[in-house]
């Protein structure tokens, strides 16, 4: 049985972000409005290695800016807090994000020296259109540049990308996942569109020219992605936003899909779809679907919606 994955994630909000996206408020998303010092960042991950089991295998993750626009030494200050974890076997390894605008072979060369071992690059999207109203500030050559260098180094490579930004469609969506499959990413995470407070696209949004994508679209749009992702072996990190205080609060979110369970949702259309072509093979007849223990709540859906959906179909956890 393959080691559970824990990640010790350390937020570093808009460090070293040369650009403000329309629909970037990091300390709004990532409800994490201290940047932490990296002797704190000891702490943090001391704290965690406290509560997670030690067989688990463990990685440490800098997330929420632009890790690289850092100057290296101070990139060097919070890897060398990190450096004896994975010196002495305690994590296996350092991922980072970053911008594809902020990779260059010296910058690969010092991480491959640290432990860097996974890249996770905000490419958002690879229509160049998209990228340009959402105020990216890089090319999609650019991304596909970047990842070109992360991979010829020997590194893991990660694509996020977003759903609902201004000029974007389904089509376009499914432009990028296919990109991100032909760039070689290992793996990626699909974030929906939210309007925040203190955004560009706030005042869009007020002002009529920007249109959020419905609960229901974003979920549609995502099971395509998911299906595309799961069926090229492209490994799905995250599905929606983490529910930040100020959004769980209503404090930060103005408009736009945001659900707590936005990933339950997801998996139960998807089962849904399931359940619906097979409903049509047994033509209508009471029939029982036996689940592996990880999937049984997504197919009885979010809310039990399968379950009241098919109510002639048992679904049952597989036996064995």
């Amino acid at each position: 049985m393959a080691r559970k994955h824990r990640v010790i994630p350390i937020f570093i909000p808009e460090k070293a972000c040369p650009h403000r996206c329309v629909y970037c408020n990091q300390y709004a998303i990532a409800g994490k409005p201290h940047v932490p010092t990296p002797e704190e960042a000891h702490h943090i991950i001391e704290q965690h290695l406290a509560t997670i089991p030690e067989e688990a295998e463990k990685r440490i993750a800098f997330f929420g800016g632009s890790f690289t626009g850092m100057p290296i030494a101070e990139q060097n200050a919070y890897l060398e807090v990190v450096r004896p974890y994975w010196e002495s076997g305690a994590v296996s390894g350092i991922q980072l994000s970053t911008r594809p605008d902020y990779i260059t072979p010296e910058i690969l060369d010092n991480l491959k020296s640290q432990g860097v071992v996974l890249i996770e690059l905000g490419a958002q999207s690879l229509d160049d259109e998209v990228l340009r109203k959402a105020g990216r500030g890089h090319t999609a050559q650019q991304v596909e540049e970047a990842s070109a260098l992360i991979r010829a180094r020997g590194f893991q490579l990660g694509l996020q990308m977003m759903i609902g930004l201004p000029g974007d469609t389904l089509e376009k969506s499914l432009f990028t996942a296919r990109r991100i499959r032909e760039l070689g990413a290992g793996c990626t995470r699909i974030y929906p569109t939210l309007v925040v407070e203190n955004t560009v696209l706030a005042r869009q949004y007020r002002d009529g020219r920007y249109q959020p994508l419905s609960i229901e679209e974003a979920v549609a749009w995502t099971k395509e992605l998911y299906r595309f992702f799961t069926e090229n072996g492209i490994q799905i990190l995250r599905i929606g936003l983490h529910p930040s205080e100020g959004l769980l609060s209503g404090r930060d979110y103005i408009a736009g899909p945001f659900h707590v369970s936005f990933k339950e949702l997801v998996l139960t259309a998807l089962w849904h779809d399931r359940i619906e072509e097979l409903a049509l093979k047994h033509q209508g007849e009471p029939f029982t679907l036996e689940v592996s223990p990880e999937e049984i709540n997504y197919a009885i859906g979010y809310e039990s919606a399968n379950r009241k959906a098919f109510p002639d179909v048992l679904i049952t956890l597989r036996k064995g």
